[in-house]
């Protein structure tokens, strides 16, 4: 019995579109389940996650919204969940530290911004998202949080590391809430080459990041994505409230 054969089963991954997202609703269709693809803004990045999952006989569809919008934030579900007729796997992936600031000079507006988009946003999700889960048998979330959660948020991402550390108590918040019928879990990817990068650090950073980190190299988006698979399927069935280092023993001493 292949206990990662997903086959049957409906996932939701939001933030879709590029990185570990997208690797992970190509991994997650890949293996089976009909995969509704999550984006904002980048439409074309989301169809080509479609694509790939299509190409690998798998099947999804496309899902518009700002999540931090509650009306949007549900209606994807709704719009998932009247197509496929259940959910079974939820991964809220989507964030951004949006811009850097330190605490000290962070506008209020910025503040309530970047909470909206990497804690209220999974918080709308999935708590409309968790009658169907429970129903399903198999339910399981997967929240992805962040390395600045252990680190403060270096460089002006502390109100990015405070929404995400509040992820994690929802994480654990979950899971004592919703088993046996869910199972939550979480990872915290260490640094991951992926277009958040190219965005937010620079390139002499991430090479200092690669000498910093026992295995000598940064991650992969699909590294990444094996582990949200595993947490997702039956492979992980006695799992639950447990959050995951992905980083390449970044902080042994």
């Amino acid at each position: 019995m292949n206990l990662s054969d997903l086959t049957g089963r409906v996932a939701l991954v939001t933030g879709a579109s590029s990185g570990i997202g997208q690797a992970s609703a190509s991994a997650l269709g890949a293996a089976g389940a009909f995969v509704g693809i999550h984006f904002n803004t980048n439409r074309a990045g989301a169809q080509r996650t479609l694509d790939t999952i299509c190409h690998s006989g798998g099947s999804g569809m496309l899902l518009q919204a700002d999540l931090s919008q509650p009306e949007q934030a549900c209606r994807i579900v709704d719009e998932l969940t009247q197509n496929s007729g259940r959910l079974d796997i939820l991964f809220n992936n989507a964030g951004s530290p949006l811009e850097r600031s330190s605490l000290e000079s962070c506008a209020l507006d910025l503040w309530q911004q970047v909470i909206a988009t990497n804690l209220t946003s999974a918080f709308l999700v999935t708590q409309r998202a968790i009658p169907f889960l429970k129903q399903s048998g198999h339910g399981a979330i997967v929240n992805n949080l962040s390395l600045s959660v252990q680190t403060g948020g270096a460089n002006g991402a502390g109100a990015y590391a405070i929404a995400k550390g509040g992820l994690q108590v929802m994480t654990r918040t979950l899971a004592r809430e919703l088993a046996p019928s869910v199972r939550t879990n979480a990872i915290m990817p260490g640094v991951i080459e992926t277009p958040h990068h190219e965005v937010f650090t620079t390139a002499e950073r991430m090479q200092q990041y690669q000498r910093e980190t026992p295995l000598g190299r940064n991650g992969t988006a699909d590294e990444v994505a094996a582990t949200v698979l595993f947490l997702a399927s039956d492979a992980a069935r006695f799992i639950n409230g447990a959050i995951i280092d992905i980083n390449g023993g970044r902080f042994l001493r």
